[in-house]
C-alpha cells in the first residue's frame, strides 16, 4: 500500500462533506487498538502483517508494557471508495475521504479519556467481542455515545473466534450473534425510553403550569392531548442496530477484514433475480429462500422444512466467493491446516474495513444543540447568525471561529515538528559533500604554503554553503532553552478557519456572555498540528469540521475550554464523565528541598490528565485523586509524575479511602426509648447558653432520595445565597454547581417539586413513632421558609424565639449554630469522616446573660465562638447516644470467568470481604458473568491477585458504587454471660469496623485504644550481637 502524504490529507481538510470524525469505543480487550492498526495498514503507515501487534497508537511505554490503552490518541487517514456507475456494473467513480480517527481506552479507570474523545467526534465504532458479548464498559460507551449524540456503528469483532474457538456451526453462530444484537438494542431502548419519559414529564409540568395561569382557556385540553400523541408516535427505528440498515459490521480486526450485509446483497442480487434494496433487508433475520420457486419465505411459511436462513446460506461458501470475485488464492493456502491463514488471504483481498458515518455538515445540527445547553430531546433551530454558522459548519472567513478544546496533551518538546532535525534530500547531501571536500582541499593547500586565492574564490562561487549545520546548532540551543514538556490542545473546530498567528479568546467552563470580563483571556495561536498518532505535522490553517492540535494555550486552559473569535458566544458545556476520582494518596519528595519540583509536577499532571484532581489538605499535604488503582499507579509512579513531570523520587502514602459515619435505628420494641434517644443538653463554658439537641437516624429511603438529588440541593441552596447579591459578584461555588448540573445526566428539580417529593419520602416513615413529629415540623418549616434567603432557617417555634433575660436572641447566633453543625457533620466522632443519614433537631436554645453585661456586640463576639464549639460537641455526643456504624466505599465488580476458574474467583472475592450479587452463564459460551460488591479498602491488589489465581483468564472491572453500611458496632465488646463465655473479655473475634476505624485514626494522628506496652511485667530478653 503506498504511503499517503501529508499534502493529500491537508487538501482534503477543506472538503467538509468528505470528512469523517470517528472514535473507537469498546470494553477492554475487545479489539480497539487492533482495529486501529488495520486501518493504519491501509494507509501504508505500518505493515498489514504487523496489524494488532505493533499497537501503533499506544505511544506510551507503559501502554506497551501493560497491553492496554491509557490515553486517547488521534490520527488522520486517507480513504478512497469506488462507487458503481449508474448505467453499468463497472466501478468507475471514486470518492476520497479524510478519516480523523481517535482510539479511546477501554479500561474503566480511564473513562474520562472516552469522554474527551466522544466530544470531538461525530461517529463512533462500538466494538463488541462476539464471544464475550456485551460487557460493563460496552454499556458505558453506548451511553456516552447517546449522551453526546454521536452516531454509532456496531462492529461485531472477532467473528473468527466463533469457528476457531467455540466450534459453532453457521446456524449456531447466527443465533449467537442475533442474541448479542438483541442485548445491544435493549440497552439503546432503555436510553430512548428514559429520554421520552423525561420529555413527557417536562411537557406535563409545563402544561400544568400553563393551565394554572390560564384556567379559562378551553383549548388547553386539546393541545395537551395532541402533544402527548405526538410524543407517543415519535419514530425510534433509527436508534437500533440492524444489519439491513447498514449500521452493523461483522469483522475480525486481527485478520484485517470486515463486511456488511449490503456487500453480499450486491453479489447475489443479479444471481437470485431480486432487487438489491429488497435483498439487503432480507439477508438478516428469519427469512428463507425456497430453492425450487426462488421465493422468499418467512418462518411461519416453512411448513416443517429444514431451510437455512438467508444469512447462513449465502455467506458460508468459500469456494463460490473465491470464484465469483476472481481472487488469487495460492494452492498452499488451500492445503494449509491453519484455517486462519486461508481466511486472511481471502478476506484481505475482498473486504476492506469501511463504514458510513455522517460528515460534520450533517452531524453538527444534531449534536450542537445538546452542547449549547438545549434539552436532550428537543430539536432546536438556530437562533442567531453564530448558531447558523455552527450548524452549517461554515468555514468562510466571515464566519466566527468556534473551537472546543477537550483536553491538553503533554508532548515532549523534541517531538514538535519545528524542533525536529530537518531531513536532508539527496541533492542536499551531495552538495554538503562537495562543500566539505572543498574545505579539506583548501586547508591542505594552506598547510603546504601554496597560494590558492583564485581557486578559493572559484570554489566559494561554485560551492555555496548550505546553512544546515548552523540551523542544527540553533535547534539544539532552542531545545536546551525550551521546557522538556509542551502542552498541545486536542481540539475540534466547529466554525470558521483557524490560522497561525490569529488572536482568539479563551472562554473557560464558567464563562458567561453577560459578564465578558470574567473567565476570559486572549491568546495568540502559536502553532497548529495535524495529529498523526505518535507524530505531529505542522499546519498553517485548519478549516471547520476537523480535529487538530493547537499550541500556545498553556497557562490559558487547564483541562478544557472554548476558543472563540468573539465574546458574544457562550462556552460549550463540559464533557460528561462516567467515573469520578475516589482513590487518593498523599505525596511528598524524598528530598524536602525538591518540594517545588513536586508542586510543578503536580501542576503539569493536573493539566495533562482530565480525571486527576490535585489538592492541598489543611495539614499541608499534597494529595492526588484518581479513578482507580491502575490509574493511580500510572499517575504517581510508573510514568507520569515520577519519570515525566516532576522527575524526582517521591514518597507515596498508602491509599486514602473515604468512609462515612452513620447511626442505626432502635429496635421496634423500644418505641418509648426511641422517642427520647439521642437527646443531649450541653452548655457553653461560660454557662451563658444552653443547647438541647436531638439526633435521629434518617430512613434509608430518605437518605437514598437525598443522595440521588445532591445537585438539586446544591442548586437550591446556591440560588438562595445568590438571590440578593450583586450579579457581578458571582461566586465560584455557584458556578461550579451550574457546571455540575450541566455535566450530570440528572433531571434537576425545582424547589417546590423537590420539597413535595421529599415530604412524600418522609411520609412513608410516619408509621414509626419516631418520625411522627418530624413530618409535621417539616411541613411547617417548608411552608414558612419558601421566601427565605438564608441557607439555614431557624424554626419559628415559641420555645426557640421567646425572649430571654438579655437582649440577645437565637437569631444573633444563627450563623454560629450553623457553623458548629457543619463542623460536626464534616468530621464525625468515630474517625473524623463525614456523617451520612443523620438528622439533627434543635430542641431548645436558652440564653441567660447577666444584666450587667449590656454590651451586645462584645457579648455576641465572646459567646459566638463558644456556641460553635458547643454545637459541634453536642452533635457528636448525640450521635454517640445511638449505635454508630461505618459506611464503606464500595466497588461494583464485574468479572468474566470460565468454568475452570470460577471457584478461584469466588475464593479471592470472599478473602477480600466481597459479596456476590449475581452469577449468570452466557448462553453459547463457556463464560460466567459474575457481579459482586467489593469494599474499596480491600480492592488494592485485587486485579493482580485475580489474574494470578486464574492464570490471566479473568480480569475484573471496578466501578464506584456508592457507600454501604457495615453492620457492626466499632465499640462492641462482649457483655452477656454467653458472649463472655464464648469470646472472652477481650473478644478473640476480630471487630472489622474497629479495625477500619483505628486505621483511619492512626493515619490522621488521632488517639486509639492500642497500648504500646501490653504486658510490662513480662521478662524481655535482648539478644546481644
Amino acid at each position: 500500500m503506498p504511503i499517503v502524504t501529508t499534502a493529500q490529507l491537508v487538501k482534503l481538510q477543506a472538503r467538509t462533506d468528505h470528512i469523517r470524525n470517528i472514535c473507537i469505543l469498546a470494553h477492554v480487550d475487545h479489539g480497539k487498538t487492533t482495529l486501529s492498526d488495520s486501518l493504519l495498514a491501509s494507509n501504508g503507515i505500518i505493515s498489514s502483517k504487523l496489524a494488532g501487534k505493533v499497537r501503533y497508537l499506544d505511544s506510551r511505554e507503559d501502554e506497551q508494557q501493560r497491553g492496554i490503552t491509557m490515553e486517547a490518541s488521534g490520527i488522520s487517514l486517507y480513504f478512497k471508495i469506488l462507487r458503481e456507475a449508474a448505467e453499468g456494473g463497472n466501478y468507475t467513480k471514486s470518492d476520497e475521504y479524510l478519516i480523523n480517527l481517535i482510539d479511546a481506552p477501554g479500561h474503566v479507570d480511564f473513562a474520562s479519556e472516552v469522554s474527551t474523545a466522544s466530544r470531538l467526534c461525530d461517529g463512533a465504532l462500538i466494538l463488541v467481542d462476539v464471544v464475550e458479548g456485551v460487557c460493563t464498559q460496552t454499556h458505558t460507551v453506548l451511553r456516552q455515545a447517546w449522551v453526546e449524540k454521536v452516531n454509532p456503528i456496531l462492529v461485531l469483532n472477532k467473528v473468527d473466534r466463533l469457528v476457531t474457538e467455540l466450534k459453532l456451526t453457521p446456524s449456531e453462530a447466527y443465533v449467537h450473534i442475533n442474541k448479542i444484537l438483541e442485548q445491544v438494542n435493549a440497552i439503546m431502548g432503555t436510553f430512548y425510553a428514559g429520554d421520552v419519559m423525561e420529555e413527557e414529564t417536562r411537557k406535563h409540568d409545563a402544561e400544568k403550569e400553563r393551565l394554572t395561569k390560564k384556567e379559562g382557556n378551553e383549548n388547553s385540553d386539546i393541545e395537551s392531548s395532541s402533544s402527548e400523541t405526538i410524543l407517543e408516535e415519535r419514530d425510534d427505528s433509527n436508534i437500533y442496530f440492524t444489519p439491513d440498515s447498514g449500521n452493523v459490521v461483522f469483522a475480525s480486526a486481527l485478520d484485517g477484514w470486515a463486511f456488511r450485509v449490503e456487500q453480499f446483497a450486491q453479489i447475489y442480487a443479479a444471481k437470485l433475480g431480486i432487487k438489491e434494496n429488497i435483498l439487503r433487508k432480507v439477508l438478516w433475520g428469519d427469512y428463507y429462500l425456497d430453492p425450487k420457486t426462488k421465493r422468499l419465505l418467512q418462518y411461519r411459511h416453512l411448513k416443517g422444512r429444514q431451510l437455512k436462513p438467508m444469512f447462513v446460506h449465502h455467506i458460508e461458501k468459500i469456494e463460490k466467493i473465491v470464484k465469483s470475485l476472481n481472487l488469487k488464492i495460492l494452492p498452499r493456502d488451500k492445503r494449509s491446516k491453519d484455517t486462519r491463514s486461508l481466511l486472511i488471504s481471502i478476506f484481505n483481498q475482498w473486504l476492506p474495513l469501511s463504514t458510513a458515518l455522517p460528515s460534520p455538515v450533517a452531524a453538527q445540527p444534531v449534536r450542537l444543540p445538546r452542547m449549547l445547553g438545549a434539552l436532550p430531546t428537543s430539536h432546536a433551530e438556530p437562533k442567531t447568525g453564530f448558531e447558523q454558522d455552527l450548524y452549517n459548519c461554515n468555514y468562510s472567513d466571515s464566519s466566527p471561529v468556534i473551537a472546543y478544546v477537550s483536553k491538553m496533551c503533554a508532548v515532549f518538546s523534541s517531538q514538535l515538528p519545528e524542533n525536529r532535525r530537518k531531513q536532508w534530500t539527496a541533492e542536499e547531501l551531495r552538495e554538503r559533500g562537495r562543500q566539505k571536500r572543498g574545505e579539506l582541499l583548501l586547508a591542505s593547500n594552506n598547510r603546504q604554503g601554496i597560494s590558492l586565492t583564485d581557486t578559493s574564490s572559484d570554489s566559494n562561487n561554485e560551492y555555496q554553503k548550505i546553512p544546515i549545520s548552523e540551523d542544527s546548532n540553533v535547534i539544539n540551543e532552542n531545545e536546551e532553552s525550551q521546557p522538556k514538556e509542551t502542552f498541545i490542545g486536542f481540539a475540534r473546530l466547529y466554525s470558521g478557519t483557524i490560522r497561525v498567528g490569529q488572536k482568539l479568546y479563551v472562554l473557560g467552563p464558567k464563562y458567561d456572555p453577560s459578564f465578558p470580563d470574567l473567565h476570559c483571556s486572549e491568546v495568540t495561536i502559536e502553532s497548529l498540528y495535524l495529529m498523526m498518532g505518535r507524530e505531529l505535522e505542522s499546519l498553517q490553517e485548519v478549516p471547520a469540521g476537523n480535529v487538530f492540535g493547537v499550541g500556545g494555550l498553556e497557562g490559558h486552559i487547564l483541562k478544557n475550554g472554548t476558543l472563540s473569535s468573539t465574546k458574544e458566544f457562550k462556552s460549550l458545556a463540559g464533557v460528561t464523565t462516567e467515573t469520578s476520582p475516589i482513590v487518593r494518596v498523599a505525596l511528598e519528595p524524598e528530598d524536602p528541598s525538591e518540594i517545588n519540583k513536586l508542586i510543578e509536577g503536580l501542576r503539569l499532571l493536573n493539566q495533562a490528565d482530565p480525571c486527576v484532581e490535585v489538592l492541598v489538605q489543611e495539614t499541608g499535604e499534597h494529595v492526588i485523586l484518581t479513578a482507580g488503582e491502575v490509574h493511580l499507579e500510572v499517575s504517581k509512579k510508573d510514568f507520569d509524575l515520577r519519570e515525566r513531570f516532576a522527575k524526582i523520587e517521591i514518597q507515596v502514602s498508602p491509599p486514602i479511602v473515604p468512609f462515612r459515619e452513620t447511626i442505626v435505628s432502635v429496635q421496634e420494641q423500644n418505641k418509648e426509648l426511641s422517642t427520647q434517644h439521642g437527646v443531649v443538653t450541653v452548655s457553653t463554658p461560660n454557662k451563658y447558653c444552653v443547647i438541647k439537641l436531638r439526633a435521629v437516624p434518617l430512613p434509608s429511603n430518605v437518605t437514598s432520595f437525598l443522595n440521588q438529588h445532591v445537585i438539586t440541593i446544591k442548586s437550591i441552596l446556591d440560588e438562595r445565597q445568590q438571590r440578593n447579591k450583586v450579579e457581578s459578584q458571582i461566586t465560584d461555588d455557584y458556578e461550579d454547581s451550574l457546571k455540575e448540573v450541566a455535566n450530570k445526566e440528572e433531571r434537576v428539580l425545582d424547589n417546590e417539586e423537590f420539597l413535595k417529593n421529599l415530604e412524600s419520602e418522609f411520609s412513608k416513615a410516619v408509621e414509626k413513632e419516631i418520625w411522627k413529629d418530624v413530618v409535621d415540623k417539616w411541613r411547617k418549616n417548608s411552608s414558612e421558609s419558601k421566601n427565605s434567603d438564608l441557607p439555614l432557617q431557624i424554626e419559628n417555634d415559641k420555645d426557640l424565639n421567646k425572649q430571654s433575660s438579655s437582649v440577645l436572641t437565637i437569631r444573633d447566633f444563627e450563623e454560629n449554630i450553623h457553623t458548629g453543625f457543619q463542623l460536626a457533620t464534616k468530621s464525625g466522632p468515630l474517625c473524623a469522616e463525614p456523617m451520612m443519614g443523620v438528622a439533627y433537631f434543635l430542641e431548645d436554645f436558652k440564653i441567660s446573660i447577666p444584666e450587667e453585661n449590656i454590651d451586645v456586640t462584645e457579648m455576641r463576639s465572646k459567646v459566638g465562638g463558644q456556641v460553635i464549639t458547643t454545637m459541634r460537641d453536642a452533635c457528636r455526643q448525640s450521635f454517640l447516644e445511638w449505635s454508630p456504624r461505618l459506611m464503606l466505599a464500595m466497588y461494583s465488580c464485574d468479572i468474566q470467568a470460565t468454568t475452570e476458574t470460577l471457584g478461584r474467583v469466588y475464593g479471592v472475592i470472599s478473602r477480600r470481604r466481597g459479596r456476590i450479587i449475581s452469577e449468570e452463564m452466557k448462553e453459547g459460551t463457556p463464560f460466567f458473568q459474575i457481579c459482586a460488591l467489593l469494599p474499596v479498602f480491600e480492592s488494592f491488589g485485587f486485579a493482580d491477585e485475580i489474574r494470578k489465581r486464574t492464570s490471566g483468564a479473568a480480569s475484573p472491572q471496578l466501578i464506584f458504587n456508592g457507600f454501604e453500611m457495615l453492620d457492626q458496632d466499632p465499640f462492641w465488646v462482649p457483655t452477656t454471660e454467653e458472649e463472655l463465655e464464648d469470646l472472652g473479655e477481650k473478644s478473640d473475634r476480630e471487630n472489622l469496623a474497629k479495625k477500619y476505624m483505628e486505621s483511619v485514626r492512626i493515619r490522621k494522628g488521632m488517639s486509639t485504644d492500642k497500648k504500646i506496652v501490653e504486658h510490662a511485667e513480662k521478662q524481655r530478653t535482648l539478644k546481644k550481637k
